[in-house]
């Protein structure tokens, strides 16, 4: 079928792989083009078997506890995001000559000739916050947008769906991009690079290569990290439309095409006239909340992708200033006895950590999780003369152990050996004991929650929690 633009689904023989929000949301649009779909699932608990009967109420068969089979006569397998390129079915697929694509590639095949053009974000990390911030701006400068991909509700369903949009600030994983052979975007953003998912991708090559492919195509910028060489590089590489330009962000002062902090104001010299000698005032810092060096980026490269599509700098202020970030995002939770306390469970991973561990000083720090294959020996020497100390919890907190022990000697380290419901509460109490009038105690856990919650939203919930307890008895 290759990846150019299917013209008709009618009778087509789709495999969906996958019975999550995506997997649903291709079933039920590709059913509903004429096709005859078959989702496969290797699960088979009570919520799988409620879904797959509401599918067949639409004429869509569902395989569970098989997710390795190809069904006969499959003409393309549309997968959810976090298969592996390694499944069985997959080779099963390419051994039977078959396309795999995922759902980003069906909705941008599905999208008809009036469709909003799509601003793209990925990176390592700050995607959400990113793709969210630039849907403020963009709604600021009046524009009908919406903040989709691998946020919110799933792309396929706002392509076909009635509303109608100018322009889409659309999140993409690396897992997204690997799938989407075809996606062009108006603009895109690369915001930084460091491991992550290399047991999905293979090696940090493979994976800085498919946050590459947001590029491909691109009609106007192309916007990288100043501070990330990685993400030039990807740019350089990239197959763009003739006049696409590369716009840095900074933040530093900023050079020619590019934008910047000068002053404690965020200022454009890429789209403007005569760059070379002008500069375009946006914001200033304190309009970005919270104003952390890393979410700061984060606004820039934002700021970047909305000037790109001609947004005045007045949105770009306004929008900045009406956004709120989700939480357990460097969230201030509380101040107890002179200690303030900071959930950012949704850094995940050592790059999200150290953007946390830069923005306050000094920290005590709690950390631990699953590590997911990740070191933390840099993270810990960059980062070793922010901390007063550190709270270890969860599988892998060993490994942390012994970065510290060899990189930061000096800094009390309180191991703590359990996974019950009050381990965080436990976890509170001996920051609290550790930290000074004037000190953070910081949920920056540098690892996956899986071990001890069943997601960093119930991490950072837990955390809290804890903390509210504390300032309960402290009253």
């Amino acid at each position: 079928m290759g990846s150019g633009q299917v013209t008709s689904w009618q009778g087509k023989n789709i495999t969906v792989a996958g019975l999550g929000v995506s997997g649903i949301s291709a079933a039920r649009a590709l059913a509903g083009l004429g096709a005859s779909v078959t989702v496969v699932d290797g699960g088979d608990s009570e919520g799988h078997r409620v879904r797959a009967a509401e599918l067949g109420e639409l004429g869509i068969s569902v395989r569970l506890a098989d997710a390795e089979t190809l069904p006969e006569g499959t003409d393309l397998v549309v997968t959810s995001p976090g298969w592996k390129p390694q499944s069985p079915l997959f080779a099963a697929a390419a051994a039977a000559g078959v396309e795999v694509v995922g759902d980003v590639e069906i909705a941008w095949q599905l999208r008809g000739p009036d469709a909003a053009p799509w601003l793209a974000i990925t990176g390592t990390n700050g995607k959400t916050t990113t793709t969210q911030m630039l849907a403020s701006i963009l709604k600021a400068a009046g524009l009908r947008t919406a903040a989709v991909g691998n946020i919110g509700t799933p792309i396929i369903d706002v392509v076909l769906g009635e509303e109608k949009y100018d322009v889409l600030a659309v999140e993409l994983s690396s897992y997204q991009l690997h799938w989407a052979p075809s996606l062009r975007a108006h603009s895109a953003a690369v915001l930084n690079l460091a491991p992550d998912h290399l047991d999905w991708h293979g090696s940090m090559e493979a994976y800085a290569a498919d946050k590459g492919r947001i590029y491909e195509g691109n009609t106007v910028a192309c916007v990288y990290n100043v501070a990330d060489p990685a993400t030039e590089a990807l740019v350089v590489e990239a197959d763009v439309e003739e006049g696409c330009r590369a716009i840095g962000f900074t933040l530093g002062a900023p050079g020619p095409s590019m934008l910047g902090v000068v002053d404690g104001i965020l200022v454009d010299r890429a789209f403007v006239e005569n760059r070379q000698k002008n500069a375009q005032e946006l914001a200033e810092v304190k309009d970005v909340n919270p104003p952390a060096p890393h979410n700061i980026a984060n606004a820039l490269a934002a700021a970047a992708l909305a000037r790109a599509f001609g947004v005045a700098p007045r949105a770009v202020r306004d929008g900045l200033r009406d956004f709120r970030p989700d939480a357990h995002r460097v969230a201030l939770v509380d101040e107890v006895a002179g200690v303030t306390y900071v959930d950012d469970s949704k850094a995940t991973n050592t790059h999200a950590a150290e953007a946390s561990l830069a923005t306050f000083e000094p920290v005590v720090w709690i950390a631990g999780g699953l590590a997911k294959g990740a070191t933390f020996d840099e993270l810990v020497q960059k980062s070793a003369k922010r901390m007063r100390a550190a709270v270890l919890i969860g599988a892998d907190r060993a490994l942390i152990a012994e970065a510290l022990a060899r990189h930061a000697p000096e800094v009390p380290v309180v191991d703590l050996d359990r996974t019950d419901t009050g381990a965080m509460l436990a976890a509170v109490r001996e920051a609290a004991r550790l930290a000074e009038p004037g000190d953070t105690v910081l949920l920056a856990p540098a690892c996956a929650s899986m071990d001890m919650f069943a997601n960093y939203n119930e991490r950072g919930d837990a955390f809290a929690d804890a903390v509210r307890e504390l300032a309960a008895e402290n009253a």
